[in-house]
């Protein structure tokens, strides 16, 4: 955690067509040549992401983007990869050149802002060889603000920094566990070791969770599940929560006293970054699954599947022995849902560490909007694995829409 993960920072995006200057601005606002910069059309084609430590704000990701007037097959697709930057982006910077008309392009792009409420800066480029009359006549009239640059001689770039960080939607600071637990609490984390995590290293909401109970001056104890219930018995006290990885649910369940709140990194993860009612809703269509029925399986990163993984073997299996349906199951990695997602009857997404929270909303409205069900990972392994409702009980706006679905 030396490095405040891209997941963890404010995504801006800079937007606009072709050749406006939207890789050389990226360049000057970082303040070194990351992004390739070519006077020909198209130079930028898959979107370039970078951190940085946008003072007085803090830290950021900046995403260079294709030109959202590409061209031809190839470029739709780039245009379609730019469309699902903006929608997952916390602020964009729209780029004009100064030398051009406002495009129907840019019209368009700036309804779709608007309509989102999206926070955003209309740049004019290129301001050391003037700005066309017309341009600035059309913005005037639309009501548009807009900030003239020069990625030539540096002019505006300083005071665009200092815009962006001022305009920039502030923290919403949500909590992963810091609500549940407060100064001189014990909690004990219990982690087993994960075969997909690198050598020597815990995962990311294992990671978070330290960190978040540790600002909270809280004392935190960590044992591997083999370790739990010896770990339990040194304690003078018992703990005020006990949190740990959905895989080792059933028998941490069953070594945890009922009296001990329980939940896993997992439904933290749901809360913190998804929609933890969302997902207590979804559980009723894991009762609902006919033979046939088809089930996607969403992972948001990439990584090495091992043996036993966690979501192209394990939720597979316990999907069918608990529902006892042959379905036919999906398994797809990256950050993109499948063109087809309305032919799924369920999604069991994963904790979505990689993703902002911004991201992982985005995804949940797809689903909604397509009209289909939503758990994620730890919500849906501590249903089939009976330790529902225990695992929702330290949360109280889960609890009321169990209350709702548990009598199917």
């Amino acid at each position: 955690m030396n490095k405040i993960a891209h997941s963890e920072r404010l995504h801006i995006a800079f937007i606009g067509r072709r050749n406006v200057g939207k890789s050389s601005l990226m360049n000057r606002f970082i303040g070194q040549d990351l992004v390739i910069v070519s006077n020909v059309p198209g130079t930028t084609t898959d979107p370039v992401k970078k951190a940085m430590e946008l003072l007085p704000f803090g830290p950021v990701v900046l995403i260079d983007t294709a030109g959202i007037d590409d061209v031809g097959e190839l470029g739709q697709k780039r245009i379609s990869k730019t469309t699902k930057v903006i929608s997952e982006s916390d602020f964009v910077i729209l780029v004009l050149d100064s030398q051009t008309d406002l495009s129907e392009h840019e019209i368009s792009l700036i309804d779709q802002l608007q309509k989102f409420q999206l926070p955003y800066l209309i740049i004019i480029n290129k301001s050391d060889l003037g700005i066309k009359y017309e341009l600035v006549e059309k913005l005037n009239q639309l009501q548009l603000q807009h900030h003239p640059v020069s990625c030539i001689n540096d002019d505006g770039i300083f005071q665009l920094k200092e815009k962006v960080a001022k305009l920039l939607p502030a923290d919403e600071e949500l909590p992963l566990v810091s609500d549940l637990i407060k100064q001189h609490d014990l909690i004990v984390l219990v982690v087993p070791i994960d075969l997909g995590a690198p050598k020597g290293r815990l995962i990311m909401p294992q990671v978070q969770t330290i960190r978040e109970s540790l600002d909270e001056d809280a004392i935190v104890v960590i044992a591997k599940d083999k370790e739990l219930r010896a770990a339990l018995d040194k304690l003078k006290v018992p703990p005020k929560l006990v949190v740990t990885d959905s895989q080792a649910i059933m028998k941490v369940n069953a070594d945890v006293p009922d009296e001990i709140p329980l939940t896993t990194f997992s439904i933290l993860m749901a809360r913190y970054k998804g929609d933890l009612q969302e997902y207590v809703k979804g559980i009723v269509r894991i009762e609902e699954l006919e033979d046939g029925d088809k089930v996607l399986v969403a992972e948001a990163c990439s990584h090495h599947a091992q043996e036993d993984d966690i979501g192209r073997v394990k939720i597979p299996r316990w999907l069918r022995l608990h529902t006892k349906k042959k379905l036919e199951i999906d398994v797809k990695s990256g950050h993109d849902f499948p063109d087809n997602l309305d032919e799924y009857k369920l999604i069991v997404h994963c904790g979505g560490c990689t993703l902002t929270r911004k991201m992982m909303q985005t995804r949940i409205k797809q689903a909604k909007y397509m009209g289909v069900p939503i758990v994620n990972y730890g919500v849906a392994i501590s249903y089939m694995h009976g330790a529902m409702p225990r695992a929702l009980e330290p949360f109280p706006e889960a609890i009321i829409e169990w209350k709702k679905i548990s009598k199917f």
